[in-house]
């Protein structure tokens, strides 16, 4: 049961709260140098969530209790705090100068002047992650930070890979810490195995997109080592610092906020990014092939030329024309709506259409026909107030999404609550809670499966299909399995499905469904034993319990099957550290602020996996019990690791020029043998702030830094000592396995060293600005799994080896070309640059496979070359031009056929670089930002290419050619294809080549007339039978219109006696258009899963165009 939050208790308790007294508080807000009046200043009463924007001429009317202290703020003007002594004030805002005291939260949450930092930080306010809500928060920073590289799977709910300044871990893991309000917490996904190299399953989602962003108040992205060093061993990917929102308290007085949020969005698939199917030719795999089972039928049973089977199917004595839709594949003959047809409609006795034949037209309901309107809705609720010494803020969040697959939806509720209390001059409490309850049913198949409907879209699939048919069968006619690729006439059992089920059938009956159940929560003391010296106290928890299930229904393609996987994960940290800031000199010219600190951290995790073995027993009933045989041993999982850090950190300052910092931490960690388990990692920073001695009109602020550090990662769990596997038991006796990873008991941390340069400006009274930053990294004594001999019994060993070394270049900038009266419009920028080099590995390999997939394709990390090298078999090419080689293969069937040459890298996942630019305007009071977001470079391995080109599938491989002849004609008759007739594809114009060779083996007599490409059937020239797996390596650049919304402030007057504050009405869009992309049929960012495994596509899902409305109103 949804423990949901009663709308009727929420009034009870807001009508329980003594309001102050409130009066309409009215004025005018003008420019102090120009007199003008200044529209969309926001107005707030402090320590509350009551807040309005002045009008068009600067005039604002606002509920206020009498002696309120109203705060008015605008960008580029100093902040203004008023006291409400009248109804009516007039207020006058000087120009800011700069914004030189800007607070950032750093390390461990501790909050600090951003001039004073010697490392590169970047922030993002949580309006900017609820604007254009995404199911995975994650997802929303996506071009807004630079040097972070955020990678979704495209699925309901899916992970998104977060890699801040490249992959520094060869094999472990390279996926950024996420901290909510100083808590470390989770981000696993729980992905098989299978999921990461695209063989099946479904993609879980991340663990911290359980994080609400209704509650996110800002987020901090920490990304080198020295702004990290602080965490220690799990610092070397870089933290995102998320802060959460709460309540203030208000001098005395008690306030109440109540802010209510509803939004909407739909989605539908864009189109450029799916299969664009022929149209032309239905099933078959053409002439040379064809199934025994028809072949070698008895009676008047015969295959014609692999396109159509010809069959007496309703004993008048003449054949029929049966297609032979226990193929999946579209080499078949011509669609003609003269011909009449047996289809698969016409196989099952259960159907009306059984026996019958239809007209041989292409229906109207197609593969795009199945894909269903996605449906988003998020509705929250918030309260906050305070007194003279207590604050507090509640929450509560629904989310729910319905996805594009039949029958898919998750969802999520989220509450939170934070209070704070001030029991005296010097100790302060707070606590922090939040709980968080997660639903999913229907999550998308994955990889190379069946339960993913795109391995037959993209890859093996009879495009005439009739989707609406294959749906009315399924919902009208018992909800059985009515397979459009059913074996067919001729076969034994003619109605089981061949290769893939129903699509209905496979989308509601073979099904996962997940539950997660989440407290995060942190309890604080603070106490402050003089002015310059606090003491705090921080115990924090994260802990969830999940349990997942997967179903498979008798009569699939699949054995049908059950299994349940109940994981639980509880990690707790206790900080106790001293906090002291101290002011030295006449004029406090010195200052010196430092801090030291424990850290006891405490992790458990628990798996249990249990699956039915042979199938079920009785259709329907989903439980262990219901196996044919008796299941296998359960799976179980168990570790847990302790970890005790000792931490400190000393910053010095001169004169607000000049600082510098030093920070170590040592680490006591479980997981390393005892001799080793001990760690020290530090850093070191300085910054100057060179524009305190320029007397300058259009420099306001500049500063240069640069920083040290060494941080790195602890082994994983339970990799010291060797344990066998227990299994099932064989006549009574029990089974152990050895592992095939040999663990090690010296294995020693690994270590990440640091450097970084970089400059902060900012112009023209702070209408422009900018951030560079210079970065090297060296990531060494990496903790891998090594081949060694099998004679050892095991086939891999954990070693220390490896180096990665990573550098870039960052930029961050913003300016603001137009400012007047009643306009504002504002660029953001942000654009970065990494270069990733394997420098070595185990001993003298040259060579580390990081994951196999189908395809014949690896991917590995190759000495010299970047991290994520794509190996595969490469083209022969051309010595002189590198254009690949091809040879005639016309006199024996195909035409043009690729010469393969040596298995090597053909490719890389690495962008070249990636930027975002984000422009905002604001109108009176309407704002409006539009964000693009940018990728160049980088590539991925695709197998529905590499498949779906030899199944005749796609629209290039149908219709008429240049010279007006069918493409599907023999090439002596005119038809194929021409080189330059498929290069929009991204496929190189080849050269001809004999095969002869010199002395070294280079190729000669390379040139001539190059021949067609075959199109005539299932060898066409690049399909899977032309086994050249460079061939189907694509660019991954990209330019996206990722983010737009528009927003409606409705004025303060058109509200008249309403008990609101504000009301701001907002239209929104995400992914809404990609302005450009070099690869057709599919999004060049879709992938699998989060992880180390990327660059690979295979039934890649269509990404969508969502577009929809939030509406806020704050009481």
């Amino acid at each position: 049961m949804k423990n949901k939050l009663s709308l009727w208790s929420v009034l009870l308790f807001v009508l329980s709260v003594n309001f102050a007294v409130a009066q309409s508080v009215s004025g005018v807000v003008s420019d102090a140098a120009s007199g003008e009046p200044l529209p969309g200043v926001a107005v707030a009463q402090k320590g509350t969530n009551n807040a309005t924007l002045t009008d068009f001429d600067g005039k604002f009317s606002l509920n206020a209790e009498k002696g309120a202290t109203l705060v008015f703020s605008s960008m580029g003007m100093e902040t203004q705090e008023v006291v409400a002594s009248s109804d009516f004030l007039q207020v006058s805002m000087e120009a800011a100068a700069s914004q030189l005291d800007e607070v950032v939260v750093t390390a461990l949450g501790i909050s600090r002047e951003k001039k004073s930092l010697g490392y590169a930080t970047q922030e993002v306010d949580g309006a900017e992650v609820t604007k254009v809500k995404d199911a995975n928060f994650m997802n929303s920073l996506s071009g807004k930070v630079a040097g972070v590289n955020i990678k979704s799977s495209g699925t309901l709910g899916g992970s998104a890979n977060v890699v801040i300044r490249g992959y520094k871990s060869l094999t472990g893991n390279n996926q950024a810490l996420f901290v909510v309000d100083g808590i470390p917490i989770s981000n696993a996904t729980g992905n098989s195995g299978n999921v990461a190299r695209g063989r099946g399953g479904y993609d879980f989602g991340n663990a911290a997109m359980d994080i609400n962003p209704e509650d996110i108040e800002n987020i901090s992205v920490l990304k080198g080592a020295a702004a990290t060093a602080l965490y220690g061993s799990r610092a070397a990917n870089g933290v995102v610092m998320i802060t959460t929102k709460s309540g203030k308290a208000n001098g005395g007085k008690k306030t109440l906020g109540i802010t209510a949020s509803t939004g909407i969005t739909v989605g539908r698939v864009n189109e450029s990014t799916f299969v664009r199917h022929q149209n032309s030719y239905g099933p078959g795999y053409g002439r040379f092939y064809g199934p025994s089972y028809i072949t070698t039928a008895p009676g008047d049973s015969t295959f014609t030329d692999g396109r159509a089977q010809a069959v007496d199917v309703n004993g008048d004595g003449n054949l029929d024309i049966a297609l032979p839709f226990g193929e999946d594949a579209s080499w078949g003959i011509a669609i003609d709506p003269n011909l009449d047809v047996y289809d698969w409609e016409s196989i099952f006795p259960e159907l009306p259409t059984y026996g019958q034949s239809k007209k041989y037209a292409l229906p109207d309901s197609r593969a795009m026909s199945f894909w269903e309107q996605s449906v988003t809705r998020n509705n929250s609720f918030a309260i906050d107030g305070g007194g003279e010494n207590t604050s507090f803020r509640l929450s509560a969040t629904s989310f729910d999404q319905k996805g594009i697959v039949p029958g898919s939806n998750i969802g999520r509720d989220n509450v939170s609550f934070s209070g704070r209390f001030n029991a005296s001059d010097k100790l302060t409490i707070s606590a922090k809670a939040n709980y968080i309850q997660q639903q999913g049913k229907g999550r998308y198949g994955t990889g190379y499966d069946s339960r993913n409907p795109n391995q037959s879209f993209r890859q093996w699939y009879i495009v005439s299909t009739d989707m609406a048919a294959q749906k009315d069968a399924y919902m009208n006619y018992g909800r059985k399995n009515y397979s459009w690729n059913a074996y067919g006439y001729g076969a034994a059992a003619p109605t089981k499905p061949h290769y893939f089920d129903n699509f209905y059938f496979s989308a509601l009956e073979n099904f996962a469904t997940d539950v997660r159940d989440r407290i995060v929560g942190n309890v604080m003391a603070e106490y402050q034993i003089n002015e310059w010296l606090k003491l705090t106290g921080r115990m924090t928890a994260d802990t969830y319990s999940e349990l997942r299930e997967e179903r498979i229904a008798v009569g699939s393609v699949d054995v049908s099957r059950y299994s349940r996987n109940n994981r639980s994960f509880t990690e707790r940290n206790n900080d106790l550290f001293l906090n002291w800031n101290k002011y030295f000199g006449d004029n406090g010219d010195l200052s010196f602020a430092g801090m030291l600190g424990y850290n006891q951290r405490r992790t458990s995790f628990q798996s249990i996996y249990a699956a039915t073995n042979g199938g079920l027993v009785v259709p329907g009933v989903y439980a262990l019990s219901n196996s044919v045989a008796a299941p296998a041993a359960p799976s179980e999982t168990a570790y847990q690791i302790g970890v005790d850090g000792f931490y400190g950190q000393a910053s010095f300052g001169y004169k607000n020029f000049l600082y510098a910092d030093l920070s170590a931490r040592q680490d006591v960690s479980s997981t390393l043998p005892v001799e080793n388990n001990t760690y020290f990692y530090p850093s070191a920073t300085l910054s100057f702030i060179f524009s305190e001695f320029i007397d300058s009109d259009v420099l306001e602020f500049g500063k240069v830094r640069l920083n040290w550090a060494a941080v790195g990662a602890d082994a994983p769990a339970q990799a010291l000592v060797d344990a066998y596997g227990i299994g099932t038991p064989f006549n009574g006796v029990t089974l152990a396995s050895a592992p095939s990873t040999q663990n090690n008991s010296s294995l020693l941390p690994e270590r990440t060293e640091s450097t970084e340069a970089g400059i902060e400006m900012k112009f023209f009274k702070n209408r422009a600005g900018l951030d560079i930053s210079a970065y090297q990294s060296s990531t060494y004594n990496q903790i891998l799994p090594a081949q060694v001999s099998s004679a050892t019994g095991t086939f891999y060993k954990y070693v220390n080896a490896g180096q990665i070394d990573n550098q870039g270049l960052e930029l961050s900038a913003y300016v603001t070309p137009v400012k007047t009266k009643d306009f504002q419009w504002d660029i953001n920028i942000n654009w970065s640059r990494n270069r990733n080099t394997v420098v070595e590995l185990f001993g003298d390999s040259e060579s580390l496979i990081l994951g196999s997939v189908q395809g014949g394709m690896n991917m590995v990390a190759r000495v010299g070359e970047a991290y994520g090298a794509l190996e595969g078999t490469q083209f022969v090419r051309d010595p002189e031009s590198g254009a690949p080689l091809v040879y005639d293969w016309s006199n024996s069937r195909g035409g043009a056929r690729y010469w393969a040459g040596d298995y090597g890298v053909i490719g890389n996942i690495q962008a070249d670089w990636r930027g975002g630019i984000n422009n905002s305007f604001s109108w009176k009071n309407i704002t409006a930002s539009a964000l693009i977001d940018m990728q160049m470079g980088g590539d991925f391995f695709s197998l529905d290419t590499y498949y779906g080109y030899g199944t005749g599938v796609y629209d290039f491989q149908a219709g008429t050619n240049a010279a007006g002849n069918p493409i599907r004609s023999n090439l002596e008759d005119g038809g194929g294809l021409t080189f330059a007739e498929v290069a929009y594809l991204g496929i190189e114009t080849p050269k001809l080549w004999d095969g002869s060779t010199d002395a070294d083996g280079n190729p000669t007599n390379v040139g001539g007339e190059l021949p067609d490409l075959w199109m005539n059937d299932y060898g066409t020239s690049l399909g899977w039978t032309n086994r050249v797996q460079e061939l189907h390596v694509h660019d991954a650049s990209f330019i996206k219109l990722r983010e737009v919304a528009v927003t409606y402030a409705v004025p303060t007057a058109a509200l008249g006696d309403l008990p609101v504050a504000g009301v701001d009405i907002s239209l929104i869009g995400r992914n809404l258009a990609i302005l450009y992309k070099n690869t057709e049929f599919s999004d060049p960012e879709a992938g699998l899963a989060a992880g180390n495994l990327q660059g690979y596509q295979s039934g890649a899902y269509p990404s969508l165009r969502e577009v929809g409305f939030n509406l806020r109103v704050k009481f």
